[in-house]
C-alpha cells in the first residue's frame, strides 16, 4: 500500500514541480488536411489560472532531423503560416526568425493586463511541408499535444479531417501517448470515423503532464495530398551560392576593364627611370606603399651626400646593435613631399645644415606616424602615373560592395537561413581587399612601368661582365642602384654580385665590425636596415582589460506551451 501512494505522491510532486500556475481543463485540437499539400490547425485550450498571468505561449519546432523508410538522413524544415489568435492580443516570430531558429513562438496576452481562473484560447496556423512522402503511402505524423507543455492535461480530444475524395480506414489511424519513444498505441483514446473524419476522445480520468505527448499517425493514399517540390531544389536549397558566384564574375568584369593594367613588355634597362627615386619605384612595382619603399630612400640619400649612416656595436650582454643617422645637408628644394616628411621625421624641422644625429632605437614606438603619413603622401602623388578613371570605379566598387553585402546578408537571411547570410561576409571582405588592386596605370605609367620591369630582371640576371662594364663607366653603380634593390626586396641578391668585383663598399656607410670589406659591408648594412625597418613601424601595444512505425512525441509539431 505504500508504495502507490508513494508514487501518487512522487507524480503530484512532478506536475507541480513543472507546471506554470495552470491547468488545461480541455484541448480541442481539429486538423484540416488539404490536397494541396498543407493542413491548418486549429487548437482551443479551456484552462484555469490559479494565480495571475498575462496569458501563455505555444512553442511549435520547425526543424528536424528525419530517417527516411530508405534509411536516409533528412533534414527537415516546417513552416508555420497564418497565425491566429481571435479576441486576443498576440505576437508570433517573423518568416526570417524561423529561418534563422528551430522553434517557432506564439505569445498570447497583453504585458498590461493580468488574468486569473477560468481562460480560454483558440490558436489557427497553416503547417507546410510536414507530410512523409514514401513509396507506398504518405504520412501524416503529427504531435497533438507535444512533450514541452508545462502544464496537466485533463482532457484532449482532436479530429483529422481527410481531403475530399480521400477515404482511409482505421486501420490506418493510429494514437500514441505516453512519454517520448512509447511506441504502443494509446489505450487512453476512443476512436471513430466518420465522413472522412477521424476523432479522438481521451477517456475519462485522463491526464497528460509535462514531459508527456500524444501523436497522432494517418496513413494517406498515393496521390491524396499533393507533394510541393521547388521546381528547382538546387535554387531552393544553395541559390545563394549562385548569386555569390555571379557577384565574384562582375567584380571579375569590372576589374578586367578598370583594374586590370595594359600589357607591359620589360624594356632592358641597366638604370632605374629618370626622376624616379626608390621609393616611387618601388610603389609603381607592386602598386602598393611599402615600408620598404620608404626605407630606401636612406641609401638614396646616403649615395647623394644628404646623410651617413654607421653601426654602432651592441654594449654589454644584454645590448643590442644600433645604428646612427646623421644629417650631412638639407634635401634638394624640389625633393618629393614624402622625402621631406621622412627626413623631418628623423632630423626635425629646420633650416640648419650643421650635422644633426639621430639613433634609430630612439625612433621606438613614435615614428610609425610618421611613416604612416608618408605613405599615404607616397600613394597621393604616384597618382600622376594612374588612370583617374580607374581610381573612381575603384571607389565605386567599395562602395557597390558594402551596400550590396548588407542588402545580400538580410535576403540571404530571410530567403536561406543564418549559414547563407553569414558566407556574404567573407565574400564581402574579400572582394574590399581585391579593390586595392582595382587600379591602371596611364601611358605615363606604362612607360615607367616598363623600364622598371627591365630594371629589376637585370637586377635578379645581371652577370659579373655586365656589371664591370657598368662599374668603369660610372663607379659609383652599386651605390646609385642600392636603394632600388631595397626596394625590390632583391638588396642581398644585388649585393652579393658586387662581392667579387673588387669595389669599396659605399663610404657613407661605416661599422666597427673589423675589415669593412663587400661581404661585411652587405651583412652589416642588411642587419641595420632590419632593424630600422622594424623600429620606424613600431607602435605601443595597447593593454587588455582586466513511428504502425510510430511512437509518442515522434512526429512533427514538437514543442509545447506554458504561461507568462
Amino acid at each position: 500500500m505504500k508504495k502507490p501512494i508513494l508514487l501518487l505522491f512522487g507524480v503530484l510532486f512532478f506536475l507541480e514541480g513543472f507546471a506554470q500556475d495552470f491547468t488545461v481543463n480541455k484541448a480541442q485540437i481539429d486538423i484540416y488536411i488539404n490536397s494541396e499539400g498543407y493542413f491548418d490547425v486549429v487548437e482551443d485550450y479551456d484552462l484555469t489560472f490559479i494565480a495571475y498571468k498575462h496569458g501563455i505561449f505555444r512553442d511549435i519546432r520547425t526543424q528536424y532531423d528525419l530517417l527516411t523508410a530508405e534509411g536516409k538522413q533528412e533534414k527537415r524544415k516546417i513552416k508555420i503560416r497564418k497565425v491566429e489568435v481571435p479576441d486576443h492580443k498576440f505576437e508570433v516570430d517573423l518568416d526570417f526568425v524561423q529561418k534563422l531558429t528551430n522553434n517557432l513562438q506564439i505569445k498570447i496576452g497583453d504585458e498590461d493586463v493580468t488574468v486569473i481562473g477560468p481562460q480560454h484560447y483558440q490558436i489557427k496556423y497553416r503547417v507546410y511541408n510536414a507530410f512523409l512522402f514514401e513509396k507506398e503511402q504518405i504520412r501524416f505524423y503529427w504531435n497533438v499535444k507535444p512533450d514541452g507543455w508545462y502544464a496537466a492535461f485533463q482532457q484532449i480530444d482532436f479530429t483529422v479531417h481527410l481531403p475530399e475524395n480521400v477515404d482511409v480506414d482505421l486501420d490506418g489511424f493510429f494514437v500514441y501517448s505516453g512519454f517520448l519513444g512509447d511506441t504502443s498505441i494509446s489505450k487512453e483514446f476512443e476512436v471513430e470515423y466518420l465522413d472522412g473524419v477521424f476523432t479522438a476522445k481521451s477517456h475519462k480520468n485522463f491526464l497528460s503532464g509535462p514531459g508527456q505527448s500524444v501523436t497522432v499517425l494517418l496513413n494517406l493514399p498515393l496521390g491524396s495530398v499533393k507533394e510541393i517540390k521547388p521546381w528547382w531544389p538546387f535554387w531552393t536549397d544553395y541559390g545563394w551560392t549562385l548569386i555569390l558566384g555571379a557577384l565574384l564574375f562582375i567584380f571579375y568584369l569590372i576589374w578586367n576593364r578598370y583594374g586590370k593594367d595594359d600589357r607591359v613588355v620589360a624594356t632592358t634597362s641597366y638604370f632605374p627611370p629618370s626622376g624616379v627615386d626608390p621609393a616611387m619605384a618601388g610603389f609603381l612595382i607592386d602598386d602598393s606603399a611599402d615600408t620598404p619603399d620608404l626605407i630606401s630612400l636612406i641609401p638614396y640619400w646616403g649615395s647623394r651626400g644628404i646623410i651617413k649612416m654607421e653601426q654602432i656595436p651592441k654594449k654589454g650582454w644584454f645590448g643590442k646593435d644600433d645604428t646612427k643617422l646623421t644629417r650631412l645637408r638639407p634635401l634638394p628644394v624640389d625633393a618629393p613631399k614624402y622625402e621631406e616628411t621622412i627626413y623631418r621625421g628623423l632630423f626635425g624641422i629646420g633650416a640648419s645644415t650643421s650635422e644633426k644625429e639621430v639613433l634609430v632605437s630612439s625612433l621606438k614606438d613614435t615614428f610609425y606616424t610618421t611613416m604612416s603619413t608618408a605613405k599615404m603622401i607616397l600613394k597621393d602623388q604616384a597618382q600622376i602615373y594612374y588612370d583617374a578613371q580607374a581610381k573612381k570605379m575603384q571607389t565605386r566598387t567599395i562602395v557597390g560592395v558594402l551596400l550590396l553585402g548588407v542588402f545580400l546578408f538580410f535576403v540571404f537571411l530571410f530567403f536561406w537561413g543564418l549559414w547563407a547570410a553569414l558566407a556574404v561576409v567573407p565574400i564581402a571582405i574579400f572582394l574590399l581587399f581585391m579593390t586595392v588592386h582595382m587600379v591602371k596605370k596611364n601611358s605615363k605609367g606604362n612607360d615607367v612601368f616598363s623600364e622598371l620591369k627591365g630594371f629589376k630582371n637585370f637586377i635578379k640576371i645581371a652577370e659579373e661582365n655586365k656589371l664591370k662594364m657598368l662599374l668603369q663607366d660610372s663607379p659609383s653603380y652599386f651605390e646609385t642602384t642600392m636603394g632600388y634593390a631595397l626596394a625590390f626586396g632583391l638588396f642581398d641578391q644585388w649585393a652579393k654580385k658586387f662581392e667579387a668585383l673588387n669595389i669599396q663598399p659605399p663610404s657613407w656607410y661605416t661599422s666597427s665590425a673589423g675589415a669593412f670589406t663587400m661581404h661585411n659591408f652587405t651583412n652589416s648594412f642588411s642587419d641595420s636596415i632590419s632593424s630600422a625597418q622594424s623600429t620606424m613601424v613600431s607602435s605601443p601595444s595597447s593593454s587588455g582589460s582586466s513511428g504502425g512505425g510510430g511512437s509518442s512525441g515522434g512526429g512533427f509539431g514538437g514543442g509545447g506551451g506554458g504561461s507568462w
